[in-house]
Protein backbone atom coordinates (compact mmCIF):
# COMPACT_ATOMS: atom_id res chain seq x y z
CA UNK A 1 0.00 0.00 0.00
CA UNK A 2 1.33 3.41 -0.93
CA UNK A 3 1.97 6.31 1.40
CA UNK A 4 -1.17 8.43 1.59
CA UNK A 5 -2.43 11.64 3.18
CA UNK A 6 -5.97 12.88 3.64
CA UNK A 7 -6.49 16.33 2.12
CA UNK A 8 -7.05 18.57 3.92
CA UNK A 9 -8.34 16.67 6.96
CA UNK A 10 -6.40 14.64 9.52
CA UNK A 11 -3.57 12.44 8.33
CA UNK A 12 -4.19 8.87 7.30
CA UNK A 13 -0.89 7.14 7.78
CA UNK A 14 -0.43 4.19 5.52
CA UNK A 15 2.23 2.45 3.44
CA UNK A 16 5.47 2.27 5.33
CA UNK A 17 4.54 4.83 7.99
CA UNK A 18 3.39 3.47 11.39
CA UNK A 19 0.36 5.04 13.07
CA UNK A 20 2.01 7.23 15.66
CA UNK A 21 1.63 10.86 16.60
CA UNK A 22 4.40 13.08 15.32
CA UNK A 23 5.15 16.78 15.71
CA UNK A 24 4.70 18.87 12.59
CA UNK A 25 7.47 17.78 10.19
CA UNK A 26 10.05 20.32 9.04
CA UNK A 27 9.19 21.79 5.67
CA UNK A 28 11.64 21.45 2.80
CA UNK A 29 13.45 24.55 1.59
CA UNK A 30 13.06 25.38 -2.10
CA UNK A 31 16.04 27.10 -3.67
CA UNK A 32 19.70 26.94 -4.73
CA UNK A 33 22.40 24.99 -2.97
CA UNK A 34 26.04 25.65 -2.20
CA UNK A 35 26.83 21.95 -2.69
CA UNK A 36 28.12 20.46 -5.97
CA UNK A 37 24.99 20.11 -8.04
CA UNK A 38 25.54 16.80 -9.86
CA UNK A 39 27.94 14.16 -11.06
CA UNK A 40 26.60 14.85 -14.53
CA UNK A 41 27.20 18.60 -14.39
CA UNK A 42 27.98 21.35 -11.88
CA UNK A 43 24.76 23.29 -11.62
CA UNK A 44 25.32 26.94 -10.67
CA UNK A 45 23.16 28.52 -7.97
CA UNK A 46 21.82 31.11 -10.41
CA UNK A 47 20.55 28.28 -12.63
CA UNK A 48 18.04 27.26 -9.97
CA UNK A 49 14.77 29.14 -9.78
CA UNK A 50 13.77 30.30 -6.33
CA UNK A 51 10.75 28.25 -5.27
CA UNK A 52 8.29 27.28 -3.67
CA UNK A 53 7.07 25.32 -6.60
CA UNK A 54 3.86 26.49 -8.31
CA UNK A 55 0.67 25.04 -6.90
CA UNK A 56 -0.08 21.73 -8.62
CA UNK A 57 -2.84 21.74 -11.21
CA UNK A 58 -5.26 19.94 -8.89
CA UNK A 59 -5.05 22.90 -6.49
CA UNK A 60 -4.86 25.64 -9.11
CA UNK A 61 -7.96 24.36 -10.94
CA UNK A 62 -10.56 23.20 -8.41
CA UNK A 63 -13.51 21.20 -9.71
CA UNK A 64 -17.21 21.80 -9.07
CA UNK A 65 -18.99 18.46 -8.46
CA UNK A 66 -21.71 18.97 -11.07
CA UNK A 67 -21.92 15.47 -12.53
CA UNK A 68 -25.16 14.49 -14.26
CA UNK A 69 -27.06 11.37 -13.23
CA UNK A 70 -27.79 9.41 -16.40
CA UNK A 71 -30.34 6.58 -16.44
CA UNK A 72 -29.47 3.34 -18.21
CA UNK A 73 -31.26 3.36 -21.55
CA UNK A 74 -31.22 2.24 -25.16
CA UNK A 75 -30.48 4.66 -27.98
CA UNK A 76 -31.26 4.13 -31.67
CA UNK A 77 -28.58 5.62 -33.91
CA UNK A 78 -29.91 8.35 -36.23
CA UNK A 79 -28.49 9.11 -39.70
CA UNK A 80 -25.24 11.09 -39.35
CA UNK A 81 -24.72 10.18 -35.69
CA UNK A 82 -21.21 9.65 -34.38
CA UNK A 83 -20.28 8.09 -31.06
CA UNK A 84 -19.40 11.55 -29.71
CA UNK A 85 -22.81 12.88 -30.84
CA UNK A 86 -24.56 10.00 -29.07
CA UNK A 87 -22.59 10.79 -25.92
CA UNK A 88 -23.56 14.47 -26.15
CA UNK A 89 -27.24 13.61 -26.61
CA UNK A 90 -27.44 11.07 -23.81
CA UNK A 91 -24.98 12.62 -21.34
CA UNK A 92 -23.01 9.40 -20.95
CA UNK A 93 -19.31 9.01 -21.71
CA UNK A 94 -18.36 7.95 -25.22
CA UNK A 95 -15.79 5.51 -23.85
CA UNK A 96 -18.39 3.97 -21.52
CA UNK A 97 -20.80 3.56 -24.44
CA UNK A 98 -18.09 1.95 -26.54
CA UNK A 99 -17.27 -0.54 -23.77
CA UNK A 100 -20.93 -1.36 -23.13
CA UNK A 101 -21.45 -2.17 -26.82
CA UNK A 102 -18.08 -3.84 -27.52
CA UNK A 103 -17.20 -1.14 -30.07
CA UNK A 104 -13.62 -1.03 -31.28
CA UNK A 105 -11.69 1.83 -32.82
CA UNK A 106 -12.53 3.78 -34.92
CA UNK A 107 -15.88 3.28 -33.08
CA UNK A 108 -18.02 3.22 -36.22
CA UNK A 109 -21.78 3.08 -35.66
CA UNK A 110 -24.56 2.73 -38.23
CA UNK A 111 -28.01 4.22 -38.64
CA UNK A 112 -30.67 2.15 -36.91
CA UNK A 113 -28.20 0.43 -34.59
CA UNK A 114 -29.45 0.11 -31.00
CA UNK A 115 -26.87 1.09 -28.43
CA UNK A 116 -26.86 0.33 -24.71
CA UNK A 117 -26.25 3.53 -22.76
CA UNK A 118 -24.78 2.68 -19.33
CA UNK A 119 -26.23 4.69 -16.46
CA UNK A 120 -24.24 6.46 -13.78
CA UNK A 121 -22.84 9.81 -12.65
CA UNK A 122 -20.83 11.46 -15.43
CA UNK A 123 -18.54 14.44 -14.90
CA UNK A 124 -17.79 16.67 -17.90
CA UNK A 125 -14.05 17.45 -17.96
CA UNK A 126 -13.15 21.12 -18.41
CA UNK A 127 -9.92 22.82 -19.50
CA UNK A 128 -7.03 22.21 -17.11
CA UNK A 129 -8.87 19.86 -14.76
CA UNK A 130 -6.96 16.88 -13.40
CA UNK A 131 -8.05 13.45 -12.28
CA UNK A 132 -6.97 14.25 -8.73
CA UNK A 133 -9.11 17.40 -8.62
CA UNK A 134 -12.10 15.52 -10.02
CA UNK A 135 -11.77 12.67 -7.51
CA UNK A 136 -11.33 15.08 -4.61
CA UNK A 137 -14.42 17.08 -5.66
CA UNK A 138 -16.56 13.95 -5.35
CA UNK A 139 -14.80 12.44 -2.34
CA UNK A 140 -13.76 9.22 -4.09
CA UNK A 141 -10.40 7.57 -4.64
CA UNK A 142 -8.88 8.43 -8.01
CA UNK A 143 -7.80 4.80 -8.42
CA UNK A 144 -11.51 3.83 -8.40
CA UNK A 145 -12.19 6.37 -11.16
CA UNK A 146 -9.29 4.91 -13.16
CA UNK A 147 -10.77 1.42 -12.84
CA UNK A 148 -14.36 2.51 -13.53
CA UNK A 149 -13.28 4.24 -16.75
CA UNK A 150 -10.64 1.68 -17.80
CA UNK A 151 -8.10 4.51 -18.12
CA UNK A 152 -4.63 3.64 -19.41
CA UNK A 153 -1.22 5.22 -19.86
CA UNK A 154 -0.64 8.18 -20.12
CA UNK A 155 -3.88 8.84 -18.11
CA UNK A 156 -4.29 12.36 -19.52
CA UNK A 157 -7.93 13.40 -19.74
CA UNK A 158 -9.31 15.50 -22.60
CA UNK A 159 -11.60 18.51 -22.45
CA UNK A 160 -15.17 17.41 -23.15
CA UNK A 161 -14.61 13.86 -21.93
CA UNK A 162 -17.30 12.47 -19.62
CA UNK A 163 -15.80 10.58 -16.71
CA UNK A 164 -17.87 8.03 -14.82
CA UNK A 165 -17.81 8.72 -11.06
CA UNK A 166 -18.11 5.40 -9.20
CA UNK A 167 -20.03 4.75 -6.01
CA UNK A 168 -23.64 5.27 -5.07
CA UNK A 169 -22.97 7.01 -1.75
CA UNK A 170 -23.05 10.80 -1.92
CA UNK A 171 -20.84 12.82 0.44
CA UNK A 172 -22.75 16.07 0.76
CA UNK A 173 -20.59 18.74 2.38
CA UNK A 174 -17.31 20.02 0.97
CA UNK A 175 -15.58 19.09 4.24
CA UNK A 176 -16.89 15.53 4.03
CA UNK A 177 -15.79 15.23 0.41
CA UNK A 178 -12.31 16.50 1.26
CA UNK A 179 -12.07 14.12 4.21
CA UNK A 180 -12.98 11.18 1.97
CA UNK A 181 -10.19 11.88 -0.54
CA UNK A 182 -6.62 10.63 -0.16
CA UNK A 183 -3.49 11.45 -2.16
CA UNK A 184 -0.58 9.12 -2.89
CA UNK A 185 2.21 8.66 -5.43
CA UNK A 186 0.02 6.59 -7.75
CA UNK A 187 -2.54 9.41 -7.84
CA UNK A 188 0.13 11.91 -8.89
CA UNK A 189 1.37 9.57 -11.62
CA UNK A 190 -2.06 8.73 -13.04
CA UNK A 191 -4.16 11.78 -12.16
CA UNK A 192 -1.79 14.72 -11.89
CA UNK A 193 -1.71 15.95 -15.49
CA UNK A 194 -4.26 18.58 -16.59
CA UNK A 195 -6.75 17.78 -19.34
CA UNK A 196 -5.85 18.55 -22.94
CA UNK A 197 -8.12 20.37 -25.36
CA UNK A 198 -9.02 18.66 -28.64
CA UNK A 199 -5.97 18.56 -30.94
CA UNK A 200 -3.79 20.10 -28.22
CA UNK A 201 -0.35 18.52 -27.82
CA UNK A 202 1.41 18.12 -24.46
CA UNK A 203 4.16 20.64 -23.65
CA UNK A 204 7.80 19.82 -24.34
CA UNK A 205 9.97 19.53 -21.20
CA UNK A 206 12.18 22.53 -20.40
CA UNK A 207 15.93 22.33 -19.91
CA UNK A 208 16.29 24.64 -16.91
CA UNK A 209 14.29 25.39 -13.75
CA UNK A 210 14.55 29.08 -14.60
CA UNK A 211 11.72 28.53 -17.10
CA UNK A 212 8.60 27.12 -15.46
CA UNK A 213 5.84 25.44 -17.44
CA UNK A 214 2.31 26.64 -16.65
CA UNK A 215 0.51 24.58 -14.04
CA UNK A 216 -2.24 23.87 -16.56
CA UNK A 217 0.12 22.44 -19.20
CA UNK A 218 0.29 18.67 -19.59
CA UNK A 219 3.85 17.45 -20.17
CA UNK A 220 5.04 15.08 -22.90
CA UNK A 221 5.83 11.59 -21.63
CA UNK A 222 9.47 10.43 -21.97
CA UNK A 223 10.15 7.73 -24.56
CA UNK A 224 12.90 5.16 -24.94
CA UNK A 225 14.48 2.79 -22.46
CA UNK A 226 16.21 4.33 -19.43
CA UNK A 227 18.97 1.69 -19.24
CA UNK A 228 20.67 0.75 -15.99
CA UNK A 229 19.66 2.96 -13.08
CA UNK A 230 22.13 4.91 -10.95
CA UNK A 231 21.94 4.88 -7.15
CA UNK A 232 20.31 8.16 -6.03
CA UNK A 233 22.73 8.54 -3.09
CA UNK A 234 25.55 6.56 -1.51
CA UNK A 235 24.50 5.43 1.95
CA UNK A 236 23.26 2.58 4.12
CA UNK A 237 19.88 1.00 3.41
CA UNK A 238 17.97 1.23 6.71
CA UNK A 239 14.59 -0.02 5.47
CA UNK A 240 14.07 -2.44 2.62
CA UNK A 241 11.30 -2.92 0.09
CA UNK A 242 8.19 -4.86 1.07
CA UNK A 243 6.47 -5.77 4.34
CA UNK A 244 8.08 -4.59 7.56
CA UNK A 245 8.33 -6.33 10.90
CA UNK A 246 5.15 -4.67 12.19
CA UNK A 247 3.17 -5.44 9.03
CA UNK A 248 3.54 -2.07 7.30
CA UNK A 249 4.55 -2.09 3.63
CA UNK A 250 7.34 -0.02 2.15
CA UNK A 251 6.98 0.70 -1.57
CA UNK A 252 10.67 1.55 -1.80
CA UNK A 253 13.81 1.67 0.28
CA UNK A 254 15.15 4.18 2.78
CA UNK A 255 18.81 5.17 2.60
CA UNK A 256 20.50 6.92 5.54
CA UNK A 257 22.74 9.81 4.46
CA UNK A 258 23.95 13.07 6.02
CA UNK A 259 21.73 16.14 5.75
CA UNK A 260 22.11 18.04 2.44
CA UNK A 261 23.58 15.11 0.53
CA UNK A 262 22.95 15.68 -3.21
CA UNK A 263 20.18 13.38 -4.51
CA UNK A 264 20.81 12.30 -8.09
CA UNK A 265 18.35 11.46 -10.86
CA UNK A 266 18.78 7.74 -11.45
CA UNK A 267 18.23 8.07 -15.23
CA UNK A 268 17.32 10.64 -17.86
CA UNK A 269 13.72 11.74 -17.54
CA UNK A 270 11.14 14.47 -17.00
CA UNK A 271 10.17 15.84 -13.58
CA UNK A 272 6.50 14.99 -12.97
CA UNK A 273 6.12 16.48 -9.48
CA UNK A 274 7.97 18.76 -7.07
CA UNK A 275 6.51 19.67 -3.68
CA UNK A 276 5.45 18.41 -0.27
CA UNK A 277 1.84 17.40 -0.93
CA UNK A 278 2.31 13.94 0.63
CA UNK A 279 3.14 14.86 4.22
CA UNK A 280 4.67 11.50 5.14
CA UNK A 281 7.31 11.90 2.41
CA UNK A 282 8.11 15.58 3.04
CA UNK A 283 10.07 17.22 0.24
CA UNK A 284 9.30 15.07 -2.80
CA UNK A 285 10.48 14.79 -6.41
CA UNK A 286 8.96 12.36 -8.92
CA UNK A 287 10.68 11.74 -12.26
CA UNK A 288 9.20 9.86 -15.21
CA UNK A 289 11.56 7.90 -17.43
CA UNK A 290 10.99 6.00 -20.65
CA UNK A 291 9.41 2.57 -21.00
CA UNK A 292 6.92 3.21 -18.17
CA UNK A 293 9.52 3.67 -15.40
CA UNK A 294 9.17 6.26 -12.64
CA UNK A 295 11.50 7.16 -9.76
CA UNK A 296 10.43 8.75 -6.47
CA UNK A 297 12.64 10.67 -4.01
CA UNK A 298 11.33 11.69 -0.58
CA UNK A 299 12.36 13.38 2.72
CA UNK A 300 14.34 16.07 0.84
CA UNK A 301 15.34 19.27 2.61
CA UNK A 302 15.80 21.26 -0.60
CA UNK A 303 14.28 20.82 -4.06
CA UNK A 304 16.21 22.22 -7.02
CA UNK A 305 14.14 21.26 -10.05
CA UNK A 306 10.72 22.17 -11.43
CA UNK A 307 7.82 20.14 -12.79
CA UNK A 308 8.24 19.70 -16.53
CA UNK A 309 12.03 19.99 -16.41
CA UNK A 310 14.15 17.52 -18.38
CA UNK A 311 16.90 16.04 -16.19
CA UNK A 312 19.94 13.93 -16.97
CA UNK A 313 21.18 10.79 -15.26
CA UNK A 314 23.32 11.83 -12.29
CA UNK A 315 21.98 15.40 -12.15
CA UNK A 316 21.21 16.71 -8.67
CA UNK A 317 17.46 17.17 -8.23
CA UNK A 318 17.28 17.74 -4.46
CA UNK A 319 19.24 17.65 -1.22
CA UNK A 320 18.55 15.03 1.43
CA UNK A 321 16.90 15.85 4.73
CA UNK A 322 14.60 14.58 7.47
CA UNK A 323 11.34 16.18 6.29
CA UNK A 324 8.03 14.39 6.48
CA UNK A 325 7.96 11.40 8.80
CA UNK A 326 11.60 10.48 8.39
CA UNK A 327 13.17 8.56 11.29
CA UNK A 328 16.57 10.13 10.61
CA UNK A 329 18.26 12.07 7.82
CA UNK A 330 17.46 9.74 4.92
CA UNK A 331 16.15 9.39 1.38
CA UNK A 332 12.96 7.50 0.62
CA UNK A 333 13.48 6.03 -2.86
CA UNK A 334 11.07 4.13 -5.10
CA UNK A 335 11.10 2.70 -8.59
CA UNK A 336 7.82 1.91 -10.34
CA UNK A 337 7.09 0.13 -13.61
CA UNK A 338 3.75 1.41 -14.73
CA UNK A 339 1.67 1.59 -11.55
CA UNK A 340 3.56 -1.20 -9.78
CA UNK A 341 6.34 -0.52 -7.22
CA UNK A 342 9.36 -2.79 -7.71
CA UNK A 343 12.30 -3.48 -5.41
CA UNK A 344 14.87 -0.83 -6.43
CA UNK A 345 17.88 -2.84 -5.27
CA UNK A 346 17.58 -5.32 -8.12
CA UNK A 347 17.33 -2.52 -10.69
CA UNK A 348 20.21 -0.29 -9.56
CA UNK A 349 23.74 -0.52 -10.93
CA UNK A 350 26.82 -1.13 -8.82
CA UNK A 351 27.74 1.67 -6.41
Amino acid sequence: MSLRIVLPAALLLAGCIPSVDRPAPPAPVYGPSDEPAADYERQRADDVTQLPAPRPAWEARPVTPDARDIEAQTYTVAPGDTLRAVADRTGAGSEAIARANALEQPFTIRSGQRLTIPGGRYHLVRQGQTGIAIARAYGVEWSRVVSANALEEPYILRVGQRVLIPGADRVRSAAERAAAFTLDVDDILTGGEPALAVNQAPATPVATPRRVLPTTAAVTQPIGRPGRFLWPVDGQIVKRFGPGASGERNDGIKIAVPIDTPIRAVADGTVAYVGDGIAALGGLVIVKHGDGWTSVYGHASKLTVQRGQAVKKGQTIALSGDTGFADRPEVHFELRRGRTPVDPVGQLGAK
